[in-house]
């Protein structure tokens, strides 16, 4: 028990979730997945499956934890009572690449107290069977193994993870990647906020940004990151406010370089 909340009972459902999501998701290419349909713009899809996958998970765990609040990419928020944590959902994180067979897409499922910070973190990886854990103060694993940031001590030579904001480049992202690339630093922009960030934790990639931080696809991320030792910046984005991830011996170059291009008054590293 945390605060009052059950939440090795959480994890327990969360994994069987995502379990459940990552079949559903392998099982739906573009074709059975049904008609790709404009939300917001072009540049904002949805599909049949992003619909099934978030009313199955919205049941299940209305069923398991009653009085806690759900939040979901599709079908928005269900308050719980004041006290209660929260549920994120992000059935089909990547929806773009999912709904044209490419195999970069996530489910995405976290807890968070009232106030906003996360409790708990899942984020899977249906196609390399996958499955990023983290429970607060407990650490960060995957499949069960705990993982950890990588322990490199510069950016040059190694791997950073980034997004469009849907399709647009966010203020300061292209200064940021032409700086990247002047110090031999490679970046990566796959399509999944969720899966780029927990390349962080897994140890794969040194860094990551976003430029625009929504929970439902960010805050799971975000706190199995941190359980693996990276450092954010900020600690807690407030929504649609830019994050910088990075491994713990390359914070400070990271937030240096970061400062120079993005700019912003978040605090750096702590």
């Amino acid at each position: 028990m945390a605060n009052g909340h059950d939440l090795d009972g959480a994890l327990r459902v969360a994994v069987e979730l995502a379990e459940w999501a990552s079949e559903s998701i392998r099982g739906g290419n573009a074709g059975a997945a049904g008609p790709v349909r404009q939300k917001a713009s072009p540049a904002d899809i949805v599909t049949d499956t992003d619909e099934a996958v978030e009313r199955h998970v919205r049941s299940v765990l209305r069923r398991e934890f009653p009085g806690w609040g759900i939040d979901g990419e599709e079908y928005g928020v269900e308050e719980g009572a004041s006290d209660a944590p929260h549920w994120v959902i992000d059935p089909v994180d990547g929806t773009t690449n999912y709904a044209h067979g490419l195999g970069w897409c996530s489910f995405s499922l976290g807890l968070a107290e009232p106030d906003g910070s996360p409790l708990l973190g899942l984020v899977a990886d249906p196609w390399r069977r996958e499955v990023f854990t983290a429970v607060r103060d407990r650490g960060a694993h995957l499949n069960g193994v705990p993982i950890r940031a990588a322990d490199h001590t510069t950016l040059t030579g190694h791997v950073f993870m980034t997004e469009w904001a849907a399709h647009a480049h966010w203020p300061g992202l292209d200064t940021l990647l032409a700086a990247l690339a002047a110090r031999h630093c490679t970046a990566r922009v796959m399509g999944s906020t969720a899966l780029s960030l927990v390349q962080v934790a897994a140890g794969r990639a040194t860094a990551a940004a976003i430029g625009e931080f929504h929970p439902v696809d960010g805050l799971p991320a975000l706190l199995i990151a941190t359980e693996a030792g990276a450092v954010a910046m900020p600690q807690l984005p407030s929504y649609d406010e830019p994050l910088l991830l990075a491994a713990p011996d390359v914070a400070a170059e990271a937030w240096e370089l970061w400062q120079s291009t993005v700019g912003g008054d978040a605090l750096g590293p702590q």
